[in-house]
């Protein structure tokens, strides 16, 4: 294969009911009842991290590609990356719009296969002796579960995990906002707040939750080879009977706001106990 092009020439989509693009039509309304094990990728970064997951440990694949038509030679080097066989469509605006259900600015969509499901028992058994963990319970809203990702990546946590009640990581929106670190950072979702922390404090974890009112000052922490840190819900934070069971951090802020943004404070909590440990 020349670098740079692939042997198989794009697709031209003219038919919005194309039974061949049927897992893209009306992203935002199948974004709420699921995709039987896949999900959709938008945008040129998270191909890019789509690209580098493909056929990797944790499994995740991609299926198809659907461009608008003036982006196919921006991406170009992108698309050999994937094999011959992930089909390649184009379309024009109007008709990919029309498949969307919506303006589709960004024009670079690919349907994803979900990698392996590990409970986060399995998934704290595979980390490494020196770890840092972020684990968010109760977090519903989608932009803040992609930034908790996009921050695990960039302080070097090894592994997200999410409580049943959280949503899911590879919606859409999330997978965007988090420049596709969902399909790179390890992670785990179901299962109990209670259950994993108990899962964490097996494995010798230093389990640390983030609260306003916490004990001590994050940044005032001695960092463990093993630490978690763990965030709640975007309203109520961690309720008490989680907040008993642990120690518990606070991030010093100036008086008037009662508290951070979810995933905000778990920027600022990853950063000083990434520091800590050495990783950055």
């Amino acid at each position: 294969m020349t670098r740079g092009r692939r042997t198989s020439p794009p697709i031209r989509i003219d038919d919005p009911d194309d039974p061949r693009i049927a897992e893209f039509r009306h992203i935002r309304e199948r974004d709420l009842t699921g995709r039987e094990g896949r999900f959709i990728a938008e945008g040129t970064v998270v191909l890019r991290m789509l690209a580098a997951a493909h056929g990797a440990r944790r499994g995740f694949s991609a299926e198809k590609i659907l461009l608008l038509e003036n982006r196919v030679q921006g991406v170009e080097e992108l698309l050999v990356e994937f094999p011959e066989d992930v089909p390649v469509f184009v379309a024009s605006a109007a008709v990919l719009d029309a498949i969307a259900g919506f303006h589709l600015h960004r024009g670079v969509l690919a349907l994803g296969r979900r990698g392996e499901d590990r409970t986060a028992r399995e998934l704290i058994l595979d980390l490494p002796q020196k770890a840092l963990v972020v684990a968010a319970f109760g977090i519903s809203n989608h932009d803040n579960v992609g930034s908790i990702f996009r921050n695990a990546a960039a302080f070097g946590a090894d592994a997200v995990l999410l409580d049943a009640t959280s949503c899911d990581p590879l919606y859409r929106k999330a997978l965007r906002v988090s420049v596709g670190s969902v399909l790179s950072v390890p992670y785990a979702r179901g299962g109990s707040a209670i259950d994993i922390i108990g899962a964490l404090m097996e494995r010798e974890f230093s389990v640390w939750g983030l609260s306003p009112a916490g004990e001590a000052e994050i940044r005032s922490i001695a960092a463990a080879d093993r630490m978690a840190l763990i965030t709640g819900t975007e309203g109520e934070g961690l309720p008490p009977e989680i907040l008993s069971r642990v120690r518990t951090a606070r991030i010093a802020q100036a008086p008037g706001l009662d508290s951070l943004n979810a995933a905000t404070a778990t920027g600022i909590a990853l950063y000083e106990i990434a520091m800590a440990q050495g990783r950055l």
